[in-house]
C-alpha cells in the first residue's frame, strides 16, 4: 500500500512540474522568434559579399556578434545528385519550433553557405554524433572553410512566400 502511495505522489508532482513548468509552443511564440532572429539577419545582408573568400569563422563571428544563436544544421551537394558536400545550411531554430513553422505554413529563416572546396568527408560522422543540433565543435569544423556566396532564405516575413533575400 505504502509503495502505490509513493508511486502516485510522484506521479502527481511529476504532473504538476510538468504542467507548471512546460509551455506548450503556439504560433505566437514562433512568431515572436521569428520577429527577433530576422532583423538581426536582414542586418548582416547588405555587407554578405566582405565574407565570400574568408574563412567561414569571420562570418561566424558576425553572427555570434549579432547574438545570432545557431540551432541546427544540415549538409548538402552543391549540385544534385552528388556526393562531395559544399553546402551548410544554418537553422535558427529548434526542431519543435521548426516544427510548429512547418505545420503554419510559416517561413523559417536559413543561412545557406556554399564554400570554396568539398566539405572534408568527416561532416558525415559529425552529422552522426550531433544530430544535427550546432555547438562549437561544429563551429570549429567549418571555420577554415573558404565561403563563396552566402544566401539568406525566408527572411522577408514569416508568412510570406518569397524565398529570397
Amino acid at each position: 500500500m505504502k509503495k502505490i502511495l509513493i508511486t502516485k505522489t510522484i506521479l502527481l508532482l511529476s504532473l504538476f512540474f510538468i504542467t507548471c513548468y512546460s509551455k506548450a509552443q503556439t504560433a505566437s511564440d514562433y512568431i515572436i522568434h521569428y520577429n527577433d532572429v530576422v532583423p538581426k539577419l536582414n542586418s548582416i545582408i547588405p555587407n554578405k559579399t566582405q565574407y565570400y573568400g574568408n574563412p567561414f569563422s569571420n562570418f561566424y563571428n558576425e553572427l555570434q556578434n549579432k547574438n545570432i544563436i545557431v540551432k541546427g544544421w544540415i549538409y548538402d551537394p552543391k549540385i544534385v545528385p552528388s556526393t562531395k558536400y559544399y553546402v551548410l545550411k544554418m537553422i535558427f531554430s529548434d526542431m519543435k519550433m521548426f516544427g510548429l513553422a512547418h505545420r503554419n505554413a510559416f517561413q523559417y529563416p536559413l543561412v545557406v553557405v556554399t564554400f570554396e572546396d568539398e566539405i572534408p568527408s568527416q561532416v558525415v560522422n559529425l552529422m552522426d554524433q550531433y544530430h544535427a543540433v550546432w555547438n562549437p565543435t561544429v563551429a570549429q569544423f567549418f571555420s577554415n572553410l573558404k565561403i563563396e556566396k552566402i544566401e539568406f532564405i525566408g527572411v522577408k516575413g514569416y508568412n510570406v512566400e518569397d524565398y529570397s533575400e
